[in-house]
């Protein structure tokens, strides 16, 4: 799966899930790791079909902003009252584009009310403008966004040329995703990382994935991104949909109740091997400097009265 959980560096993130409901152990599962791999590879198009894909563009739409929680008990007043989230829950759908290309050259646009926030990364480094945010010059990443750029950003995802790429694979059994039989791999990438994939049994497509927790109401909350719609691009299947979704026990006096919210990220067109010059990739030119006129500092005398 192309590492669409990168989007979220800007507005989602993946992590661990809680949903699921575990139908069998490893010991019961037909299947290896290393086989459930191959089939999962085979299924999305071939190894081969992979290899020769070097550059990737997609774009679309992500939702943002949103907030579906269900209300909550109010502590303290009359019994069966209900207290609304503080968040409004209107979402709005932010239109993007990101590119990506080998070795694990990427970059994001993100529109948002007339502005444009921009990421990329070089392989090495990266440098972000939030210019929603009052951020109006690139700032490089910091030592948590790096890592996590060099984590995700890989093209074709850990699983394909999992062994040449350093990745190990585990089966950690079998659960239910949407009521499919899942096999539940725990994947444990060259830098000691590691998260966990969900294979369908029957497709042996990704159905889920887990990753880095989001930070929600002063904590961080464990994510699932759920891929669905996969359509064939030059040979090779692409989820077109991914839901993310943040999920928690609220702690309310006297009772628990589940939290969640929902994002959605609807991709609307894929190229496969578009020419990409490396200059998308390197580190952008200060906006500052941009806005400087030549004319008006030929030699930085104005600056310096």
């Amino acid at each position: 799966m192309i590492r669409v959980k990168l989007l979220v560096q800007i507005s989602l993130a993946i992590a661990v899930s809680l949903g699921a409901v575990a139908g069998a152990n490893a010991q019961q599962a037909k299947l290896s790791a290393a086989e459930i791999v191959n089939k999962n590879v085979t299924a999305r198009g071939g190894l081969q079909a992979w290899r020769a894909v070097q550059t990737v563009t997609m774009s679309g739409k992500m939702e943002a902003g949103g907030n579906n929680r269900p209300a909550l008990p109010m502590p303290g007043g009359r019994r069966g009252a209900q207290v609304a989230p503080p968040r409004p829950t209107a979402q709005v759908e932010l239109p993007f584009k990101m590119e990506l290309k080998r070795t694990r050259k990427l970059r994001i646009e993100l529109e948002f009310k007339g502005q444009t926030a921009v990421q990329v990364y070089d392989g090495a480094n990266g440098w972000t403008l939030r210019p929603f945010l009052n951020r109006t010059d690139y700032e490089p990443y910091s030592a948590e966004q790096a890592k996590a750029a060099s984590d995700q950003s890989d093209l074709d995802g850990p699983l394909v040329d999992y062994a040449a790429k350093g990745n190990a694979i585990e089966l950690a059994g079998m659960e239910k995703v949407d009521n499919h039989d899942n096999y539940k791999l725990k994947v444990t990438l060259k830098n000691g990382y590691s998260f966990h994939v969900w294979i369908d049994a029957q497709t042996f497509l990704e159905t889920k994935m887990e990753g880095t927790p989001r930070r929600l109401d002063g904590a961080y909350r464990p994510v699932e991104i759920y891929m669905r719609d996969y359509r064939q691009v030059n040979g090779v299947l692409i989820p077109f949909v991914l839901e993310t979704r943040v999920q928690w026990a609220a702690t309310i006096p006297g009772r628990k109740q589940i939290q969640s919210v929902t994002e959605r990220i609807t991709i609307d067109n894929v190229i496969v091997n578009p020419k990409l010059d490396d200059s998308l990739f390197s580190k952008p030119r200060s906006e500052v400097a941009a806005r400087t006129p030549d004319s008006l500092n030929p030699s930085g005398d104005a600056l310096k009265r």
